[in-house]
């Protein structure tokens, strides 16, 4: 039986890529001068995903890679003014408010009462946990996760730490890359509540359809009601 619930945080419990996409919409905007937008969101995807391993997840590496994309792509013309504008950028994306999705400050706390609740999310560490304490959420959970990368060894690692059994657990997030498909291959559960906005290092070809601990919500409402049908 399901007795464990983990919850992703970005854009599952919250909004979170609809701040990158309006702000690359304005980065594209600093740098319309030097190149059209698909060039630069080229240039920015890839330089993001070459610096991954160095500056991880977060609103930091991607201010350090849309200086660094800047740069490459204006031959090293572009101004003081304009960086400045980059780092800007970026502090209006750190100091943005929380908000939370429609149903999270109800379901989390009525789940709260008969599950363990475990918040296992990635990313910066400060900006994290400046989101986590802003969400007004934290009391509810039992622990909380904020990971270098979600995959099978991390969550393996999560579960063992807390003293979770796979088939006990059941993870809930946007993302089928990070949060539900490493799960399944552990023996977890799993339940996609799809975002509108999708990073395009998060997508996958296709969901596990057919798999009988995978199941798919519009919204977070729905998750009460389908998680006797995991067990």
């Amino acid at each position: 039986m399901i007795r464990i619930i983990g919850f992703d945080a970005d854009d599952t419990l919250w909004h979170n890529e609809n701040i990158f996409h309006q702000a690359q919409e304005r980065y594209r905007g600093l740098l319309a001068k030097y190149h059209p937008p698909a060039a630069v969101d080229r240039a920015l995807f890839a330089t993001e995903m070459r610096n991954l391993t160095l500056y991880g997840y977060g609103i930091k590496g991607f201010m350090l890679s849309a200086t660094e994309t800047a740069i490459e792509l204006t031959q090293g013309a572009v101004s003081a003014q304009e960086i400045r504008e980059i780092i800007a950028l970026g502090q209006e994306m750190l100091a943005h408010p929380v908000e939370l999705l429609p149903g999270v400050s109800e379901i989390v706390p009525a789940l709260a009462r008969d599950f363990r609740l475990l918040l296992i999310t990635k990313g910066d560490l400060r900006d994290q946990e400046r989101k986590i304490a802003a969400s007004g959420l934290a009391a509810h959970f039992q622990a909380v996760e904020i990971l270098s990368e979600k995959d099978g060894d991390a969550y393996a690692r999560v579960l063992r730490r807390h003293g979770v059994a796979f088939g006990e657990f059941a993870m809930v997030g946007n993302s089928l890359k990070s949060d539900i498909l490493p799960v399944l291959a552990l023996g977890g559960a799993g339940v996609h509540v799809p975002y509108h906005i999708t990073w395009q290092h998060e997508h996958v070809e296709e969901a596990p359809h057919v798999h009988p601990r995978f199941r798919r919500v519009e919204r977070l409402a729905e998750l009460p009601a389908l998680l006797p049908e995991l067990d």
